[in-house]
């Protein structure tokens, strides 16, 4: 079985996910796992699945051919990891929203070798003034050699600059 990640942007309507699943078990694809989404009218979202190597270009081309029903779909061929050198850490960081404040945060991560498994982010209004308050919860894929207690000194020099309260946890 071949691996696929393919990645949707639709005009959010009912149906669109019926449309997607169709195409690929009509194909011979399984849908293993996603993360989709309605954003500003916009239905998007990510999705891996398998495909016997011999129905992969048919359904490739089939995804592609959603495009006539307003569904745009990239695709990538998916590269399993063997080895698994990083525990799971679980990050929630609520602060003053401001412009690039997921640039600052993304940086500081990156510059210790930390990647960014899966991030969700919303602002809303504070709760006892209309102050804009920027949320994110994410799961970091951490490197076993980087403790927790360090990562938490190098994010709080950050939380400190953007005035953000700021949790990890190993229970990802």
């Amino acid at each position: 079985m071949d691996h696929l990640v393919i990645t949707v942007f639709a005009p959010d309507q009912p149906g669109q996910v019926e449309r997607i699943a169709d195409c690929i078990a009509a194909h011979g694809g399984n849908w293993l796992e996603s993360r989709m989404s309605h954003l500003a009218g916009q239905f998007a979202g990510i999705l891996r699945l398998s495909v016997p190597a011999e129905s992969q270009g048919e359904l490739i081309e089939a995804l592609q051919g959603l495009s006539t029903q307003g569904i745009r779909v990239l695709i990538a061929e998916s590269a399993l990891e063997e080895s698994c050198n990083w525990k799971p850490i679980a990050m929630e960081l609520v602060g003053n929203d401001r412009p690039g404040i997921v640039r600052d945060i993304t940086r500081l991560l990156s510059e210790q070798g930390v990647n960014v498994e899966r991030l969700v982010t919303h602002v809303r209004p504070a709760p006892m003034s209309s102050e804009l308050l920027f949320h994110a919860e994410a799961i970091l894929g951490v490197p076993l050699t980087l403790s927790l207690d360090t990562l938490q000194k190098h994010l709080e020099t950050l939380a400190d600059e953007l005035m953000v309260e700021l949790k990890l946890s190993d229970e990802a």
